[in-house]
């Protein structure tokens, strides 16, 4: 018994007082309307109309029961239209997961342009280098540096996850300008507290230079600043450091003996029917960055 096409008959049969009627508006036969009827009297163990040969009147019970079937049909298309508008517009909550530096310093500044674009959007931006698991964790989308962890996800490719090795104008004429990676050994480095707790750097082709560092932090903004204030050499995402290139406050050094860029994806599940709110931020995305 499919009980809300028999409920929906039901209604309309209030409605237009017949089943000849009734038929013509569900394009269904009135035998057929006869069905869905006695089929829900059947269910509930009552008379809901008292029929004649021409017209139907609602008995008491059925006169009761038609204000609750009126809500329930009410609320299916209500919910109905709302799955609807969510295929059609962009809105509701968006989760993003995203590294701590590059989602601070390119993907935070590029969300409020599409915040403004769609203002029934909202989005959660979750920044840490862990990597999370979409559906355990309940994430739209992230962005992944490295190796993809399944084929069964959609990846879209971005650029290449670059790290850069600077100093400031100011340290490089105190301390002069580092040629080959022998010569960091002699200088004053600025290491994060995730890599061999401030005793070196792993370099292309995975030559490895030791050294103790003066200065150590879990945090590359940290670093940033203190590397633009002459405190030494850095060696961080170029995300976090383009903007100090640029300007002149930080010197780009040992260009070719950085780390090989790594590559970088945003990834999501593949949907048969893609949600838009998901959609608009992919193409977003790879827009301003892909």
């Amino acid at each position: 018994m499919d009980t809300l096409r028999c409920m929906q008959a039901f209604a309309v049969v209030a409605e237009h007082g017949s089943f000849a009627a009734a038929a013509v508006q569900l394009q269904v036969s009135a035998v057929m309307v006869g069905k869905y009827i006695q089929q829900l009297e059947a269910h509930l163990g009552t008379s809901l109309l008292q029929r004649n040969t021409r017209h139907q009147r609602l008995t008491e019970a059925g006169a009761a029961y038609l204000a609750g079937c009126r809500q329930v049909l009410e609320q299916v298309q209500q919910a109905e239209a709302d799955v609807a508008g969510l295929q059609r517009q962009p809105q509701g909550l968006l989760r993003i997961s995203a590294p701590t530096t590059w989602g601070s310093c390119v993907l935070a500044p590029l969300l409020s342009g599409l915040l403004r674009a769609q203002p029934l959007l909202d989005i959660e931006l979750d920044l840490s280098n862990r990597r999370v698991d979409l559906i355990e964790d309940g994430f739209d989308a992230a962005i992944r540096v490295g190796p993809l962890p399944s084929q069964e996800l959609v990846a879209r490719p971005l650029p290449p996850y670059a790290m850069s090795l600077c100093a400031s104008p100011a340290y490089l004429r105190r301390r002069g300008t580092p040629r080959t990676p022998a010569d960091l050994a002699g200088h004053d480095c600025l290491s994060h507290l995730a890599w061999r707790g401030g005793h070196g750097w792993q370099l292309a082709n995975g030559e490895q230079v030791d050294w103790d560092a003066r200065l150590t932090s879990n945090d590359g903004y940290a670093l940033r600043e203190a590397a633009v204030a002459g405190a030494g050499l850095i060696l961080q995402p170029t995300a976090l450091l383009a903007a100090d290139i640029a300007a002149g406050r930080l010197k780009p050094l040992l260009r070719g003996y950085v780390p090989e860029p790594r590559p970088m994806h945003l990834i999501y599940l593949p949907d048969r029917r893609p949600r838009p709110r998901l959609q608009c931020f992919v193409e977003y995305v790879l827009q301003h960055v892909g």
